[in-house]
């Protein structure tokens, strides 16, 4: 398997894991079992458009916000999910940032984690 795919691939365990940790921790927050996987990659594709223009607009805008790009993103994604799909339910502001700080914790751990025990080249490729 090519180190493209174990990348994406982790990417998109990650943010089951995150989306998965939130809908376990928050009440409102919900995910229709059946529609996780869409949930999952449709959240994982709009994170990946919305990186590299949420980082050029915040270079040249505010360039402090730059170590929390992923938070924004993180946001982003959950924001845009919800409007798209019909088995994701935020519920609420609130729901919306706990969520965008647990799936952002999530899918952070799953990143440290998943390299070091499954995809063991994704770490050698970033030394």
């Amino acid at each position: 398997m090519s180190r493209r795919i174990k990348s994406a691939l982790a990417l998109l365990a990650g943010n089951a894991i995150g989306l998965l940790l939130a809908s376990l921790i928050l009440s409102g927050f919900a995910i229709k079992p059946i529609s996780f996987i869409v949930v999952v990659i449709v959240f994982t594709v709009v994170q990946l458009i919305a990186e590299p223009l949420i980082l050029k607009l915040g270079e040249k805008k505010a360039p402090a916000l730059k170590g929390g790009i992923a938070l924004i993103v993180t946001f982003v994604g959950l924001l845009v999910t919800d409007l798209i799909t019909a088995g994701l339910t935020v519920g609420g502001v609130a729901n919306l940032l706990g969520a965008t700080l647990l799936v952002w914790l999530g899918a952070l751990i799953a990143s440290v984690v998943l390299p070091i025990y499954v995809f063991k080249e994704l770490r050698e490729a970033k030394k």
